[in-house]
């Protein structure tokens, strides 16, 4: 696991207005909460922010947030909850921190990644990604970035399912161990799905929208 700080600024005004002027600035709103303590509205600075989260998931970073930190207050644990974007220019317009406890486990999806080659797609298959990523839970001294799953073996016609995967120490997985992540298939089965998805028969609300 790695220690990732975060500095963050407490705040005193709160609304739409506040946080246009923190924005404009550079310092994005934020609100840290979670069990046993009161939520604390804090800003952030948006540079850092998005320095800590390019190229990562952010709701698997564990964060050492530091409060105020001129004031030389010890760091929480923290992760975040939830995150507001811009939908046109994906700015960040605000976050929500929860603070973890090193002994609790969390539950959140972690990012799949399959290496290798497929012995079906040298055959000329196809590799179907039919997940992305896979709940799981852990304590957070456990917390990896992304699960590498090996599907070298898959040939065409075969799947892989969430039971097949040897997961990293410390993370238990939440989802049914049936359920399929990926397979390989053949490029005319492919054609066959694609040309029935175009075959489909049109919906009565669809014929309706275009004679209207």
């Amino acid at each position: 696991m790695d220690n990732t700080q975060l500095n963050a600024e407490v705040r005193t005004e709160t609304g739409k207005g506040p946080a246009r002027r923190l924005r404009s600035i550079g310092r994005l709103p934020a609100i840290f909460y979670g069990p046993g303590i009161n939520p604390i509205m804090v800003s952030l600075d948006c540079s850092q922010i998005e320095k800590v989260l390019k190229g990562r998931s952010a709701e698997n970073i564990i964060f050492d947030l530091k409060i105020d930190p001129d004031k030389n207050n010890e760091p929480k644990k923290a992760m975040i909850k939830e995150m507001q974007r811009d939908p046109v220019t994906r700015e960040f317009l605000h976050l929500d921190l929860y603070e973890i406890a090193m002994g609790k486990e969390i539950e959140t999806d972690i990012p799949i990644q399959f290496i290798k080659t497929p012995i079906g797609v040298s055959r000329g298959g196809i590799l179907e990604h039919l997940q992305r990523s896979v709940k799981v839970s852990y304590l957070p001294k456990d917390l990896v970035a992304k699960i590498d799953i090996d599907v070298s073996s898959l040939d065409i016609g075969q799947s892989l399912h969430i039971k097949d995967i040897s997961f990293p120490p410390g993370l238990k997985s939440l989802e049914d161990g049936s359920n399929i992540i990926a397979k390989v298939v053949s490029p005319s089965k492919v054609t066959e799905e694609v040309v029935a998805e175009e075959e489909k028969p049109e919906s009565e609300e669809t014929k309706v929208e275009e004679e209207s």
